[in-house]
């Protein structure tokens, strides 16, 4: 078994992105620029949009967060990605999911210029993804697709079973799998619902668990020799820790180790990719390398 770094990667990406900014500022061209919207508390966010940050800093971009409480109107929200598409100094932007639940997620989405949208979740950047066309993709399934290539895993043919039909991860991460140019491989999608899981799981060459339960995935589940991908980041508690949890996986590492010939650890495996992925997209996007 071979353990997939994700953290290596991330840090071998985000030096080549930091040479490309220095290359670009010596010959005049302008900074990249990400900016985040967190909105209230979230500990997971809040870790993320951190962690979004110090990955600018390597990278050489600048970065502004801008903050704003739980009761946040959506008609305030609007206004702030209204200004940011608005702003040529900014080339990329997000705004931190989840949201409140008054306010309509899916509305604030459609509000980002697509040409800005580095997380990949407008409905432009989706759309162009399916059919293969240049885009911004979803930075977990661009993540994951950058590993499996780093790591020289065959997928072009294989068997490929996604646990999870998210918007975020699920479904773009299956249509990247299928597509010639990425992973050109035979994918099933399975969920809560789907019969015979375990036996779909079993018959895989590739895993893909990012369907939100911890330890999902055990070794009754999967083949000798199948490679594994844990996108799963569920907050368990955990009284050793200072924090008072630990992220657990939804795959049960240390028995489905024993059987996998590659497998993602968590943390340090997904993770550090997505954050990485977002900074391909913010360089992409001022670069205008997808949209002119």
């Amino acid at each position: 078994m071979q353990l997939i770094d994700g953290k290596a990667t991330a840090a071998a990406i985000k030096a080549e992105i930091a040479e490309e900014v220095k290359e670009i500022l010596a010959a005049g061209g302008k900074q990249p620029h990400l900016a985040a919207v967190l909105v209230g508390h979230d500990g997971g966010s809040e870790t993320y949009v951190k962690n979004k940050v110090i990955a600018c800093e390597q990278c050489g971009f600048k970065s502004t967060l801008i903050r704003y409480e739980d009761d946040v109107t959506e008609e305030e929200l609007l206004l702030c990605v209204d200004r940011l598409n608005k702003d040529s100094d900014v080339d990329g932007f997000i705004v931190q999911l989840p949201l409140p639940k008054h306010i309509d997620e899916q509305k604030i989405i459609m509000a980002i210029d697509y040409r800005k949208d580095v997380d990949g979740f407008h409905p432009i950047n989706v759309g162009r993804m399916a059919i293969g066309l240049p885009c911004f993709i979803s930075a977990t399934p661009l993540g994951i697709i950058t590993l499996l290539k780093h790591y020289g895993i065959e997928t072009s043919g294989k068997k490929c079973v996604v646990l999870g039909r998210s918007n975020i991860v699920g479904k773009p991460m299956a249509q990247l799998m299928m597509q010639k140019n990425f992973g050109d491989a035979t994918v099933t999608v399975c969920h809560s619902h789907s019969k015979d899981l375990k036996k779909e799981c079993f018959e895989a060459d590739i895993i893909i668990a990012a369907i939100g339960r911890p330890n999902f995935v055990t070794a009754d589940m999967v083949k000798d020799g199948a490679v594994i991908v844990d996108v799963g980041t569920t907050r368990v508690p955990d009284a050793t820790r200072k924090s008072g949890f630990r992220l657990n996986g939804d795959v049960k590492f240390d028995e489905v180790a024993q059987k996998c010939s590659f497998i993602t650890p968590v943390p340090g495996g997904v993770g550090p990719m997505t954050i990485c992925s977002l900074m391909k997209n913010t360089l992409a996007a001022g670069k205008k390398e997808y949209y002119k």
